[in-house]
Formats: C-alpha cells, sequence, structure tokens
C-alpha cells in the first residue's frame, strides 16, 4: 500500500488519486505534535469551512480541533485519519488496518460510508473478518501452491468474505476464533505469589469513591468509581472512543491517582506486579529497532527490574522531586516493612552511619515529595519478589521465554527488532511484559495488530493464565471469550455488569526456580576470575552463527579448542563472519 501511495509500483496508473490511512502502529511525535486543524487544512487542501463540518460530522469538539494529535485518544487518531483520506476524494482508498481503536458505533458508521460509494474503489487490509464480509466484493488472497514450489501468489476471488471460504475451505479459520495442534500457540508464566493473598477471589485492588480530573479541567473525566480486581478477574473496559476507558486503566497500573485521594478509597497491593499493554507500545520497542529481541529484553531486565518502565514519565524524579530529595540529604531507601497495618520505608540519608537509619511512613514520604521514589522503591521490591534479581537474562534464558510467544530463534536471537511485522512486534511486546511473571495483565486493545489466529492463541492462553486480565477492545468475539465481567464507561459513570467466576490458586513462588536455573548456568557463564581451566570460560556449542545445530564432530573440535583457549578456532567452527559477535558467546569477540 505505501509503495502504490507514493507512486513507487512499477506500472501504476500515475493519475490516479490515492488516500492512504495507516494501521496507526506506529508513533511519530513529530506527527502527534501537529495541530489538528492545520494537519487538515494542509493535507487535504479543503476550506476551514468543509474540515470543521466533516469533524462535527463524527462528534469531534472544538478542543480537539484546536489541539494536538497526540491529546487525542487512538480512536479519535483513526478517526482523524479517515477524515483526511474522505476529504482528499481519492480515486482508490487504501486502508491498513481501519477498524483498529474504533468502537463499535464508529465501524458501522465506517462501513455505511464504504459502501455508499458508488465510483471509488477500497483496498483494504484487515483482521476483522465481519467488517471485511460486510464491505468486500473481491477478495485478494496472499497464498502458496505446489506448483508454484516455494513462492507465493496473489489470487483474486470473486465475492464475499464468505464466498471465499466455499472456494478455499481451509481458509475457515478466517471465522473462527479457535486453535488447532498445528497453530502457534502462547505460554504464560503463572503468578508468583502475593503476599497475603491466599485465595483467587481475595482482592488486591479496591476503589471505592473515586474520581479523576486532568490537571486544567473544569469537570472530571471519572467520578464516584467503585471498583474491585482479585486473581480470578476476567474484566472488559467498554465504552465510546474518549469515554475515559484509558484513564481509568492507567489509574488502576498507578500511571496517575484519583484527585481526590484523601476522600476516598484507594488501594493496590504494594507488591502487585502490573504488565501493561499500552495501545502505543510499539514506541517503546521500537527505540532499539537495530536490537535483537533478545538484546532488547536484556537492556530491559539486566539490572533485576524493568529499567523501561522506571524510566517512564509516571516513575521518573522530576527536576522538584531531585532537589526535595538532596536537601533532605536522603541518600538511598533501603528497605519496607508492614507495622501496624502501615507502610514503613527504611531511609539512609547521607554522612550518617547505617545503624542509625530511620523509618518513615508511606504517607511521611509522600508529604515530604517523594511520589516517584516510592514508585520505583515499590516497583524493585515488587520485581525482587518474582525473583528477578535471581533470573539469568542469558541468550538461551530469553529465547526461551520468546519460544512461548511464537517468536522463534530465526527473530528472537538472529533478527532485528525492524525486521519484525506488527504481529511480531505484539508478540515480544507481550513475552517482555509477562518477564516480570505479573499477577495483573492489562491490556489496551491487544486485536489491533495479530491475525486470526494469534487471536486465538491469546485468547486461550489468558484462559489457561493464573493471573487477572483487564482489557480494552471494541472486538466482541475476542473479548467475551475470555472475559465474563464488564466496565461500561459513560458520562464519567463505570458501571459494573456481569461478574468473573472463582478460578484456581497458580500465584505461587517462583524464586527458587530461578536459582535452580541459575545454579545450572554458572558453569556456563563465567568469563574470566578463579577458573580451574578455559574449558569454563566459554559456553558450550549447540548452534552456530546461523541457528543451525552444530554436528557431533563439530562438537568434539569445539570442546577441544575451548579447553586450549583457542577463539579463532571456536569462531571458525561457529562460524561467526569476521566484524560479528554473536549473541550469547560475547566472550569470542568480532575476530578483528
Amino acid at each position: 500500500m505505501n509503495a502504490i501511495n507514493n507512486g513507487k509500483l512499477e506500472g501504476w496508473p500515475q493519475h490516479l488519486v490515492t488516500a492512504y490511512v495507516d494501521s496507526g502502529s506506529n508513533v511519530d511525535p513529530a506527527f502527534e505534535a501537529l495541530n489538528v486543524m492545520n494537519h487538515l487544512l494542509n493535507d487535504t487542501k479543503r476550506s476551514r469551512e468543509e474540515c470543521i463540518a466533516k469533524m462535527k460530522e463524527l462528534d469531534f469538539t472544538d478542543e480537539m480541533m484546536n489541539g494536538t494529535i497526540g491529546a487525542l485518544s487512538g480512536g479519535w487518531q483513526m478517526k482523524l485519519r479517515l477524515i483526511r483520506a474522505i476529504l482528499i476524494d481519492p480515486d482508490i482508498y487504501l486502508l491498513d488496518e481501519p477498524t483498529n481503536h474504533l468502537a463499535e458505533g464508529a465501524v458501522h458508521w465506517l462501513t455505511d460510508f464504504l459502501n455508499g460509494l458508488d465510483h471509488q474503489t477500497v483496498l483494504t487490509v484487515s483482521h476483522d473478518t465481519t467488517f471485511l464480509e460486510n464491505i468486500c466484493t473481491d477478495i485478494i488472497h496472499y497464498e502458496q501452491r505446489n506448483v508454484w514450489g516455494p513462492y507465493r501468489r496473489l489470487v483474486h476471488y470473486k465475492g464475499r468474505m464468505s464466498d471465499f471460504v466455499k472456494v478455499q475451505p481451509q481458509a475457515k479459520h478466517y471465522f473462527e476464533l479457535a486453535t488447532s495442534e498445528d497453530s502457534i500457540k502462547f505460554i504464560f508464566p503463572d503468578p508468583g505469589r502475593l503476599e497475603g493473598v491466599k485465595t483467587s477471589t481475595q482482592k488486591f485492588l479496591e476503589m471505592e469513591g473515586v474520581d479523576f480530573r486532568y490537571p486544567g479541567r473544569e469537570k472530571n473525566q471519572l467520578n464516584s468509581v467503585n471498583l474491585k480486581m482479585s486473581l480470578s478477574s476476567r474484566v472488559v473496559v467498554l465504552g465510546a472512543n474518549g469515554a475515559g476507558k484509558t484513564t481509568l486503566l492507567k489509574m488502576i497500573v498507578g500511571e496517575t491517582v484519583p484527585s481526590n485521594l484523601a476522600d476516598c478509597t484507594y488501594y493496590i497491593h504494594p507488591n502487585l506486579r502490573i504488565a501493561y499493554v499500552a495501545q502505543h507500545a510499539f514506541h517503546h520497542v521500537e527505540q532499539h529497532m537495530d536490537e535483537s529481541p533478545v538484546s532488547y529484553i536484556q537492556w530491559r531486565f539486566k539490572d533485576g527490574f524493568d529499567k523501561e518502565k522506571l524510566e517512564s514519565e509516571a516513575y521518573r524524579i522530576s527536576p522538584e522531586e531531585r532537589k526535595a530529595i538532596d536537601d533532605f540529604g536522603l541518600e538511598d531507601i533501603w528497605s519496607r516493612r508492614l507495622r501496624a497495618g502501615q507502610l514503613e520505608y527504611e531511609v539512609k540519608k547521607r554522612n550518617v552511619p547505617e545503624k542509625d537509619n530511620r523509618y518513615y511512613t508511606r504517607d511521611e514520604l509522600l508529604g515530604m515529595g517523594f511520589e516517584h521514589l516510592i514508585k520505583q522503591t515499590d516497583e524493585k521490591i515488587a520485581a525482587k519478589e518474582a525473583g528477578l534479581d535471581l533470573r539469568p537474562v542469558t541468550t538461551s534464558e530469553i529465547q526461551k521465554h520468546l519460544n512461548d510467544f511464537g517468536l522463534a530463534q530465526e527473530f528472537g536471537t538472529y533478527g532485528k527488532v525492524r525486521g519484525l511485522s506488527g504481529g511480531q512486534k505484539v508478540k515480544l511486546v507481550l513475552a517482555a511484559a509477562f518477564w516480570t511473571v505479573p499477577h495483573l495483565i492489562v491490556l489496551d486493545e491487544p486485536t489491533n495488530f495479530l491475525d486470526r489466529e494469534a487471536l486465538g492463541a491469546l485468547s486461550a492462553a489468558l484462559n489457561n493464565w493464573g493471573g487477572a486480565v483487564l482489557m480494552i477492545s471494541h472486538n466482541k468475539e475476542f473479548y467475551s471469550s475470555v472475559c465474563k465481567e464488564e466496565w461500561h464507561v459513560a458520562d464519567g459513570i463505570v458501571d459494573v455488569k456481569g461478574s468473573s467466576s472463582e478460578r484456581e490458586m497458580k500465584a505461587v513462588a517462583r524464586k527458587k526456580k530461578f536459582e535452580k536455573e541459575l545454579e545450572s548456568d554458572e558453569v556456563l557463564e563465567k568469563a574470566g576470575g578463579n577458573v580451574n581451566s578455559l574449558g569454563d570460560k566459554y559456553k558450550d556449542a549447540t548452534t552456530n552463527f546461523w541457528g543451525a545445530t552444530v554436528s557431533k564432530k563439530e562438537f568434539r573440535q569445539y570442546e577441544k579448542a575451548k579447553k586450549k583457549g583457542d577463539v579463532p578456532a571456536m569462531r571458525k567452527i561457529l562460524q561467526i563472519p569476521t566484524g560479528k559477535v554473536m549473541p550469547g558467546y560475547e566472550e569470542l569477540g568480532d575476530g578483528k
């Protein structure tokens, strides 16, 4: 589609006008900084009146029209992309996952609009089978046949999706949210122990009478929210675009706090580990485009906690807070304890002996302005409870974890993030989120970039998992397969419907398991120090640089070279090109 839109497809008629609507999978800070109205005026060359009329038709407010694109939710940004395309009035609409982030009503509007076109062509890529069934007159299928050898071709079928499946019965999985023996599978690690929580129905989160208002706004976004969650919870948050669904999620994951904190009940278990996969989760992964997925996870978790989370805006210590910390003379927070029902933190001050460390309550430290320091401390303690300080971040350990999420060694160890498809990036984001063995997974529009097969695998994995699930999704087929409890958000009110049934308690201690894994890896991972032979300094050979399993002969040759410390010979056996470093075998250098 990009090639067509940019005029780079050989033989494409250059007189045809196209309008490309991208999926919104990539976050572009420069694009998000643009003013909404100016963006439409400059891109469409239409009058201000025409732009306003079309946006009003889709319920854009004056505040939205005069604000930045980045201030809009994912659903409103998709509506803006569609409005831009409509105002261009092209010969051909090029739509890449156009229902991403859209609420049900907006999808109906888009369906009606496309079906009402009488002289324009629509070319779309979508995983929304119902949407395709309702708009398509022709299907172009990318497929492989034996007579073509290893190659795939685009094959044209006349008719709707249902007509296509009649001709190609093996494609019926496009209408099913199910997994087969041959399809991909996700295996999520069960959550570790949560201190004090003995059953799957014991609450770890509770809100009563909670309000939330964005700074500078005159009106609350959320009013009198009453919620609770346990490890048995399977919840979907429903509501129109911009109703406050993502705002609610951010408060639950601790990125924001209630506006009326002193007058409400707002309890989140201090050791609760939350994995939050946001709408724009790709943004962080794409800061590591030239690294492998394994290297990305090593960077993120090598210190025994989630470095990416602690560097995010929600956890970052501001200059004002840093000044307050320095003025108080605080060197570090050493530990935390629960005493008389209150959390207390052991504070080490500069130039003060350790024996004179003092405990301060959470409220006392918050009163001093140390909000983000406390959040960082709680996050590190929760990570330690999960055993992340003991879990090895070796290439083999991480790749084993990636295998559970359908990201094979070809992509996980030897590939680059730049070369991953949208669906593969989702798998990497999920794998990274589950590295911390969370108790709660929060998914904001998880279906946007996964195909039907992967959606079926995600549904099955969530249903087998022992932790709590909270998601925002407009895909009823998907969310109803997992969630029995619905939180409806409208006009600032959260209405709870249905309930989650009790599930098997799977939150168990994991630390001993990681200790055992570390002990078995120690011999392989030593890189110097007091060792008795050079053989302990280098890893065993299992696969070469290109991912092929080494032969028995090569293994014996490698063992001999390892004992002698013959690095050139080991590099030759593993077929490592000069100038390259093999992931997991960094001790062999680059051969220069």
